[in-house]
């Protein structure tokens, strides 16, 4: 996909999968760098030894001498899954989106070959991502994004979440590497920003948004996502 210049305020979901659907992350320390670097590469500094000035950091610390950090892009939603991930970003400062994708995707690419000795890109192409100009389309990404992607790894999948739903909801509130625990449980988190409050009547702690994202859930099942197939940027 042909990824198109965005304007400051464009709220815009970014994916990318793995090369011909390979994992890009396959143990907890490669997950843990996916979010380590969620955090420290946003930032309009840039620092070629960052790994190494990290790397004894707690996960969202800046080494002291670094300048006061200044995001590239707001993060705004997040689910990292074996073989892809998915974001809900907003444009800050011009050209923020595909300078912060392209610092992101190339060191995790870097990474993953020094340390599994392979070559070549970690995924299977640039990034894909389109901007969201519809609030039903905004509300739609944050089911797609931080329930169904989440769901779909609980046992049995979806119909196994939908038939056991309050189970399946308390297992994805667990799950460590999205935002969905965040915004469900409230708690403020350094990696998103919610400032602007884009999500907080979308996805929130309590058995109304549940139920919500319930019906979501069977819309998305009995349709298969036909009606957003454009946004999501995948396949169901």
């Amino acid at each position: 996909m042909r990824v198109e210049p965005f304007s400051v305020g464009s709220v815009i979901h970014v994916t990318n999968r793995g090369a011909r659907g390979t994992d890009i992350v396959r143990d907890f320390g490669d997950k843990h760098r996916f979010v380590k670097s969620l955090f420290l590469l946003n930032d309009t500094h840039t620092d070629s030894y960052w790994h190494q000035e990290t790397a004894r950091l707690p996960l969202f610390e800046r080494p002291s001498h670094w300048p006061e950090r200044e995001p590239l892009v707001h993060i705004l939603a997040w689910t990292l899954l074996s073989n892809h991930f998915h974001l809900l970003i907003q444009e800050v400062r011009d050209g923020g989106t595909a300078k912060f994708m392209q610092r992101f995707g190339g060191s995790l690419s870097m990474c993953f070959n020094l340390k599994y000795k392979e070559r070549g890109s970690l995924f299977q192409s640039s990034y894909h991502a389109r901007e969201v100009s519809e609030n039903s389309h905004l509300n739609y990404l944050v089911f797609y994004i931080l329930v169904k992607n989440v769901l779909e790894m609980y046992p049995g999948g979806l119909v196994a979440a939908y038939d056991n739903f309050d189970h399946a909801w308390e297992w994805a509130s667990q799950y460590r590497f999205s935002s969905f625990k965040d915004h469900i449980s409230g708690v403020p988190s350094l990696l998103t920003d919610d400032s602007d409050e884009l999500l907080t009547d979308l996805l929130r702690e309590g058995d109304s948004s549940k139920q919500e994202m319930k019906e979501l859930l069977a819309l998305h099942m009995s349709s298969r996502g036909a009606e957003f197939k454009k946004i999501a940027l995948e396949p169901w």
